[in-house]
């Protein structure tokens, strides 16, 4: 994966602002009409001196977070912007100097990143081409050296792909290996499981977030039971599922229907699920999903499954801070980062507002909206 370096957003209107007039949504429902106070790139409390906006009692979201998502450049995170996500937690990119050059850009959405995603030599994404060798994983005896080389990268957690056990993947006792590898590096595992053979290796590795959802079948409630047991974190991609059937058209026996199936299971038995994407551009993919609108389809499509739109909006904003431990975000209180997203509409009312955008701050840069 390629990209041109970020350039520096416009920072000319950083100055403090007041936000009057705006119904803040706090993770439970939206407040009366208050002030919001932006100080440089926090969430300040004092409005004396602050250029003041009128909200005209327009609700205002913390900036969203997609908690799946493969960057290739800065184009992706401009897009991830104007359409209001601020935080992209990027589950595979490389190389990895690409992934630095995109940590930490003034003004524009920020990241967190996989790094190298372990495969195995055999497996399906090793077919799709592109990807480094240095992400196959030969073996348990192999898992230490491939954990440890990403940490050497700053990899902020290890994406590892558990496969159809009948599919030539990374075997069980390969999965297991990398999982404690990680965590004895204090890190957190995300594992790729699109059918249900696939959640169950990474259940039994011990991965603490599963990310997709199955098309062959629903997961059962021992399968869920497992999530809830383990404190395990869906991370269900929806968007991405329902992309991949539609290309299929219906075939290789693949079926969207298991995977809302799985979400309605896991949000009724408490799992926390979380909202994710798979938007990519990545030559060979499944689906090629959009980055930024697609995470207002995401909320759409997990409402469908039958979370509230206030746990929706959990989904996209305090819910990935908790789990991910980005403790600067996530919720509109003071200290906090000045993500921002002012909508028209009531999200809680109707999940679809949220792409309703009218301004968005990053870091306390504003940004106008994309267009259509």
């Amino acid at each position: 994966m390629t990209g041109s370096a970020p350039s520096e957003p416009d920072t000319s209107r950083r100055e403090k602002s007041a936000l009057t007039n705006v119904r803040v949504f706090d993770g439970r429902q939206l407040r009366a009409p208050g002030t919001v106070v932006i100080d440089g790139d926090r969430i300040g409390t004092d409005p004396v001196g602050a250029r003041v906006i009128d909200g005209g009692g327009a609700v205002l979201l913390p900036g969203l977070i997609d908690c799946h998502v493969h960057l290739s450049g800065a184009q992706d995170l401009r897009r991830l912007c104007e359409h209001g996500v601020t935080t992209a937690l990027d589950m595979a990119a490389w190389p990895p100097a690409m992934v630095d050059s995109l940590r930490k850009v003034r003004g524009l959405t920020d990241i967190r990143s996989a790094g190298t995603l372990a495969i195995s030599a055999g497996g399906m994404h090793a077919k799709l081409g592109g990807i480094p060798e240095d992400s196959i994983v030969n073996g348990p005896a192999d898992a230490e050296r491939f954990v440890a080389a990403r940490v050497a990268e700053g990899s902020d957690y290890i994406k590892i792909v558990a496969e159809h056990p009948d599919a030539e993947g990374l075997d069980q006792s390969t999965l297991n290996a990398l999982v404690a590898a990680a965590h004895a590096h204090g890190k957190a595992v995300v594992a790729h499981a699109a059918d249900y053979g696939a959640v169950a290796m990474a259940q039994q590795a011990g991965a603490d977030v599963i990310t997709h959802a199955p098309l062959d079948r629903a997961l059962d409630t021992e399968a869920v039971a497992l999530m809830v047991a383990d404190d395990r974190v869906a991370v269900p991609t929806l968007t991405m599922m329902e992309a991949v059937i539609e290309r299929a058209g219906g075939g290789a026996g693949l079926d969207y229907a298991p995977a809302r199936a799985s979400v309605t299971a896991l949000y009724q038995a408490g799992v926390p699920v979380l909202a994710g994407t798979d938007a990519n551009s990545t030559p060979g993919s499944p689906a090629h999903v959009p980055h930024g609108t697609s995470l207002h389809r995401e909320l759409e499509l997990l409402v469908d499954a039958g979370l509230t739109t206030v746990d929706a909006l959990r989904a996209a904003t305090e819910l990935p801070a908790q789990h991910f431990g980005l403790a600067d975000r996530g919720a509109i209180e003071p200290g906090l980062r000045a993500d921002l997203v002012l909508i028209d509409g009531d999200p809680v009312a109707d999940i679809r507002a949220t792409r309703r955008l009218r301004r968005i701050w990053c870091a306390g840069v504003e940004h106008a909206p994309a267009q259509g």
